[in-house]
């Protein structure tokens, strides 16, 4: 299976060449991959060097002249060194398009917390009228970036190494995977596997998010039903606790409890990989069914 980085530049270099309208942004990082592209559209594939800064005034310019950019880069580099940028020159200038990360939370534990970006999502939520989207496969991540890329929205899609072994529709809203009847597990992207396993034998409902801003709000309500109470974990493969407050405000006149899971705050100094740093975190299904049952039974 290739992965969602893969991916998104094939799937980008097809669409440069379907919509005169699209170009695609770079700072170094995935370069390689857009030689065909960069050789055909010399002029709608752009490398600004190492400068995120620019990665992103530059995409803010193109969409000022009316075209749509795609604006790619690890993670840390398009949403945390480049905040500025992402908040006036888009949000402020009232400009549309598309930022495309890689790397996820710790897809390369080796470059240490500099190529880390668990609160990136967090970040963009003190934004407004951003649509971020998570998806957990190749295949989801192609429909994204095809919706997004024909859109007028301004969209963030969060790429990670981690996925699940199928795809899923995507959409705006919730899919429910899973019916049960006490408490809702809501899967965030690459964490539906690790979900499906932690709860498996529960008596739960899972629900599977590809988009998580908007909040669905009414899938949350819908699959809660007409009970007296709720309660309700949300994982996500990013900052623990990000969707927390989406979540209350969804449930404000019902009686609730949310548990948020994600990546916690403290650094972890030692490189490891993947697979270290989830079960470090409790993202594994061992860690999460652990979790998960503390708080709803079972």
């Amino acid at each position: 299976m290739d992965t969602m980085r893969d991916r998104f530049i094939t799937t980008a270099s097809r669409l440069l060449d379907d919509d005169p309208r699209l170009a695609v942004v770079l700072a170094e990082i995935s370069r390689d991959g857009f030689d065909r592209a960069e050789r055909a559209h010399p002029d709608r594939v752009i490398n600004v060097g190492i400068r995120e800064q620019l990665l992103v005034g530059a995409g803010a310019g193109l969409a000022l002249t009316g075209m749509r950019p795609i604006m790619h880069t690890f993670a840390p580099f398009l949403v945390e060194r480049p905040f500025e940028q992402v908040k006036l020159d888009f949000g402020h200038q009232g400009v549309s398009g598309v930022l495309v990360s890689a790397g996820g939370s710790y897809d390369w534990p080796a470059g240490g917390v500099t190529h880390m970006a668990p609160g990136d999502v967090a970040l963009m939520d003190t934004l407004d009228g951003w649509t971020v989207q998570v998806p957990g496969h190749p295949d989801e991540a192609e429909a994204l970036l095809r919706q997004a890329a024909a859109g007028e929205d301004r969209v963030y899609l969060r790429l990670s190494l981690q996925q699940n072994e199928r795809a899923r529709a995507v959409g705006a809203g919730f899919t429910p995977v899973r019916e049960g009847s006490n408490g809702a597990v809501i899967a965030v992207g690459p964490m539906l596997d690790n979900v499906l396993a932690a709860t498996d034998g529960l008596d739960v409902t899972v629900l599977y998010a590809t988009t998580v801003r908007p909040f669905d709000a009414t899938g949350l309500r819908r699959a809660v039903g007409g009970r007296e109470t709720a309660d309700v974990v949300i994982v996500e493969p990013y900052l623990a606790g990000t969707s927390t407050g989406a979540a209350n405000d969804a449930l404000v006149d019902l009686p609730h409890r949310v548990l948020g899971l994600g990546v916690g705050k403290a650094e972890l100094r030692r490189y490891g990989q993947m697979d270290e740093h989830l079960a470090a975190h409790g993202l594994d299904p061992h860690g999460l069914r652990e979790r998960i049952t503390g708080f709803l039974g079972g």
